[in-house]
């Protein structure tokens, strides 16, 4: 078993979480001889089951996913003849509709959709705050507050983007004193490319 990542990294942590329970959820699928199928193709299947063809911007917004996720998703779907790709409305647009393959494995789909939340609901038990309840929490503190603002507030000073070269004998952008990211605005041994 791997290790439990450090508190302190608490991104490695939460993907070893995705990681343990997307891999489990897996394992069932390849439990039910659906190697090829993935956990994360279900949210899309069962939209596509209750609204019908979309394009892959409103498949996206309704599974709450970005177009980039939504669309590299309905790839490996395609790939594996759950999804099929039509052009849109416009040149840009592609529709995406469930194949008779897809369908046929509604079923199991549904049943391995039904048992995971069974199962959910018994983690949540046993945890202090029900998983879901704590991870929408820290969603909406976030959209209150983002954790850029927050780092931020740590008094850690942004450095802001890089700046073109100056050129020799330039001085830098700014008013005279004002700090840069290339030092000391006016400062013509930092402007000349001279160590201060």
């Amino acid at each position: 078993m791997t290790a439990t990542p450090d508190r302190e990294a608490l991104g490695t942590l939460l993907r070893h979480v995705l990681e343990l329970l997307d891999g489990d959820v897996a394992a069932v699928y390849d439990d039910l001889d659906l190697a090829d199928y993935r956990p994360r193709y279900s949210p899309l299947v069962r939209v596509l089951v209750a609204d019908g063809p979309l394009p892959i911007r409103d498949l996206a917004a309704r599974v709450g996913v970005t177009h980039s996720a939504a669309s590299q998703t309905v790839a490996q779907m395609s790939r594996a003849g759950l999804v099929t790709l039509t052009p849109g409305a416009d040149a840009r647009q592609r529709i995406v509709t469930l194949t008779d393959r897809a369908r046929a494995l509604l079923p199991v789909i549904e049943a391995e959709w039904a048992a995971t939340t069974t199962a959910m609901r018994q983690l949540d038990a046993e945890l202090p705050v029900p998983l879901a309840d704590e991870l929408y929490a820290v969603l909406a503190a976030l959209r209150r507050r983002p954790l850029r603002d927050r780092i931020a507030g740590t008094g850690l000073a942004p450095t802001g983007r890089p700046e073109p070269t100056p050129q020799v004998g330039a001085a830098p952008a700014g008013p005279p004193g004002a700090v840069t990211g290339r030092g000391v605005a006016g400062d013509a041994r930092t402007a000349a490319g001279t160590p201060r």
